[in-house]
Formats: structure tokens, sequence, C-alpha cells
């Protein structure tokens, strides 16, 4: 039963984050680092930050471990980075890639080694919860791109679903 339902876990998780590189591809590096809404996210600059939350939850929270950053993270405001789309998407696959290697080797019962911080820490009981929770934030910051997307050059419908 474990292997199905990461199966059809992965899936979906993985559907998410075709979809966030699907949904940026095309842009160019000025529309890439553009604010558009008042709270000044950028597109590259969320993308930045799902490779974070991947390195978050399946590194630090599910085993307990991280590799050091290749670059200091607290270097740019939320949701910016001063980074290239190369680096940003190379660092976005990486953690992904972990990631899975993470759900490929882990029951999805197991509980994670760290707590994260606030109420949600208090939700996320096992693996299965944190890839949960992974394609809900993927999902939700997918959204956003999309719609930022519109916003800069009308272009619609763009990922895999």
């Amino acid at each position: 039963m474990d292997d199905d339902e990461k199966h059809a876990l992965l899936l979906f998780l993985d559907a998410q984050r075709a979809s966030v590189l699907a949904i940026i591809d095309g842009l160019d590096v000025e529309a890439l680092a553009t604010a558009v809404l008042s709270s000044g996210w950028t597109p590259l600059g969320l993308v930045e930050h799902l490779g974070y939350a991947e390195r978050h939850w399946f590194q630090e929270i599910a085993t307990g471990s991280t590799e050091p950053l290749a670059w200091p993270d607290d270097d740019h405001g939320p949701l910016t980075t001063p980074r290239s789309s190369s680096e940003v998407i190379a660092f976005y696959r990486a953690q992904c890639e972990l990631s899975n290697a993470v759900i490929a080797s882990t029951p999805l019962s197991t509980p994670p080694v760290a707590r994260h911080p606030g109420p949600l820490g208090d939700e996320v009981t096992d693996l299965r919860r944190i890839v949960l929770h992974m394609i809900e934030e993927t999902a939700r910051h997918a959204g956003h791109l999309d719609i930022v997307r519109e916003l800069l050059d009308g272009k619609t419908g763009l990922g895999p679903r």
C-alpha cells in the first residue's frame, strides 16, 4: 500500500512542480525579476522560495539534516532573489530531486526528525503530511505564478494540467 500511495502522491507533487517551471518558461530576465503585485515578490523569487520549502520540509524537518547552501540565505528581501534564473532553476530542481530521494527511501508513516515552528508543526506528524503539505504549497504558488504570468504577458493555461 505504501508504494502505491507514494506513487500517487509523487505524481501530484511532480505535476505541480512541472507547472511551476512551465509557467515561468519563456519569461525573459526582466520579467522574472519583475514585481507585479504590491507585496513585491518576483516570479524567480517565488521559485527560489519553493526550493527553500522543499529543502526545509524534506531535509531539515523530515531527516534533520541539510547540506550547506551555495549562497547566504539572507542576501535578499522576501520572495525575491539576486541570483540568475539558471541558478534558481537548478537549485529548485536539485531540491526536488533530494526531496524525491527522501520520499523514496522513507516510509510515509515515519515521523519527522525535527519540528516546524508554529501551529503547522503540530499538524505534521509523518512524511505523508509533509508530502501533502508540499503538494498544497506548490499548487498554491503555481496559482500565484499563473496569475502573474498573465499580468506580465497575457499568457494563460501554461503547464501540464
